[in-house]
């Protein structure tokens, strides 16, 4: 059911969120403040209940300049989730072995969701359930960009010979994030480094290998 909230931000059909264009970089810092609050707020209230009204007042900012650079809600929060997994795209080095690319990728993603990012995911994840605008965006951008990422560790670890040609990354990106939610959202067991080294040599290791 479409909220007050949800309309006042609905608009014209979404557009593919992008960066916003701001020149200066005072602009840029204006832009930011807006997608950090959007993201302070979906963990505050859930993403149903944001509304243009509390953006603007917690960003600092007013309708037009938000209204400048995003259609909807939807691509507001689709592009700060972007921005900020973005943020993240090397924080995975390139270790010398795919067990070691696997362990860091998941280290980082478990202290993250640990974090207040578990929260926003939470909040998240539900509001794509009956908001089919913000799951698309969500899955293309954040979603995809994940892929690539492992894309890429699987790719290493065949050039190096340790995986066999053909291996498919999509093993990976499928078991790791379901058992991280599964610990996070359904055990509630924690996300340490025993569950890293168990999920990477038991149950990842031999499915690629």
């Amino acid at each position: 059911m479409t909220t007050t909230a949800d309309s006042d931000l609905q608009g014209d059909p979404v557009a593919e969120p992008a960066a916003p264009r701001l020149g200066r970089p005072r602009s840029e810092e204006r832009g930011q403040a807006i997608l950090d609050a959007a993201l302070e707020l979906v963990v505050e209230v859930g993403y149903d209940r944001l509304s243009m009204d509390a953006l603007a007042e917690r960003a600092h900012a007013s309708k037009a300049t938000i209204y400048r650079h995003w259609s909807c809600k939807a691509e507001i929060v689709a592009t700060a989730i972007r921005c900020r997994a973005e943020a993240d795209v090397d924080v995975v080095p390139d270790t010398g072995t795919v067990r070691g690319d696997l362990l860091a990728m998941l280290d980082h993603a478990c202290h993250a969701m640990s974090s207040e990012d578990g929260a926003l995911m939470a909040a998240v994840l539900w509001a794509m359930r009956t908001n089919a605008d913000l799951a698309d965006l969500v899955r293309t951008k954040m979603v995809e960009g994940k892929r690539q990422l492992v894309e890429g560790i699987v790719q290493r670890s065949i050039d190096r010979g340790e995986c066999p040609p053909g291996t498919d990354p999509r093993l990976v990106g499928e078991v790791m994030p379901a058992m991280v939610m599964s610990r996070l959202f359904v055990t509630g067991e924690p996300l340490d480094e025993a569950f890293c080294v168990h999920l990477v040599d038991d149950i990842v290791m031999p499915l690629i290998r």
